[in-house]
């Protein structure tokens, strides 16, 4: 009765029940969290991302589309398994674009404000600082074991759960104009990170997933890509940590900069030829049966 009730409510009423379900989840997983034994340190930490995960992405965009739609696996994508083609191509533009990203968070990080906004960039700079630190944190660790946790903490749960709250459900909201729905996705979530000296490349990184679900119609694309990107910082950290000098853990953000700037404007040069071919080549040699969006346009 309720999935009956809020499929047929206005969008403004979906986003509220929408919201309502990530903060009382969210709250429930601090409230998890708080009565663990070992809540304090490193651990606890691990303890409250994956909740964190679980709580205000993963569950909520599932519930969501469970309540909107009749076909909520259809709502989201998730029917559409991409072939194996597009999910190299999807591999291939992702490894591709990581010396270009290195190069445009360069970029971005220079950012200075005006002097009357002094105090918004002090309190930026302190909120980069300690997300690094902490990232810094997760990623030391000297097992396979440990890599694994790491693995499935900072790639695979925020690959599933991000994409399916930005991409499945927030871009889905969009209704009037593609391009609109995916810039304006993309520009919250970078904005929901709160990591702002990398905002530019984490929007474009979010425009780009945007373009690739709308051109092959299964969310599991834009999942891949977003893997690949944290996994690959994950793992050369591990490497890097582990089996190289002290220092080397960065070598990953570096490729692409300083001395190696020619290979990242190569990237960004490269990853916009393959995404213009990439959206040609589903404009004009494949025929895409959206049903998603037709039944967004006609229940919002």
């Amino acid at each position: 009765m309720l999935k009956g009730k809020i499929s047929n409510a206005s969008i403004l009423v979906r986003v509220l029940v929408w919201l309502g379900i990530m903060g009382v989840l969210t709250m429930v997983a601090f409230g998890v969290w708080f009565f663990l034994p070992n809540r304090d340190g490193l651990v606890g930490m691990k303890w409250l991302q994956l909740l964190q995960s679980v709580a205000t992405f993963l569950l909520p965009a599932l519930a969501g589309a469970y309540l909107w739609s009749n076909t909520p696996m259809q709502w989201l994508h998730l029917d559409s398994k991409p072939s194996w083609q597009e999910a190299l191509a999807a591999v291939v533009v992702m490894l591709l674009a990581i010396p270009g990203i290195n190069l445009l968070s360069a970029w971005n990080q220079q950012m200075v404000l005006p002097e009357w906004m002094s105090g918004i960039e002090q309190w930026m700079r302190m909120q980069e600082d300690a997300a690094a630190q902490l990232t810094e944190q997760f990623l030391q660790v000297d097992t396979v074991g440990g890599l694994l946790v790491n693995i499935g903490l900072m790639a695979l749960l925020p690959a599933v759960g991000e994409e399916l709250t930005f991409r499945g459900v927030v871009q889905g909201m969009f209704t009037r104009n593609r391009h609109v729905a995916i810039w304006a996705t993309a520009a919250i979530f970078s904005f929901v990170h709160m990591q702002f000296y990398g905002f530019l490349p984490r929007m474009l990184l979010g425009a780009m997933f945007g373009y690739m679900l709308w051109w092959t119609g299964s969310l599991w694309v834009p999942m891949l890509m977003h893997f690949v990107n944290n996994c690959a910082a994950v793992v050369v950290a591990f490497w890097a940590y582990n089996y190289l000098e002290e220092g080397s853990a960065e070598m990953l953000d570096t490729i692409g900069t300083e001395d190696t700037i020619l290979l990242g404007v190569f990237s960004i040069c490269i990853v916009l030829i393959m995404m213009v071919m990439y959206g040609y080549f589903y404009s004009h040699g494949k025929i895409l049966t959206n049903e998603k969006d037709e039944e967004t346009e006609k229940d919002f």
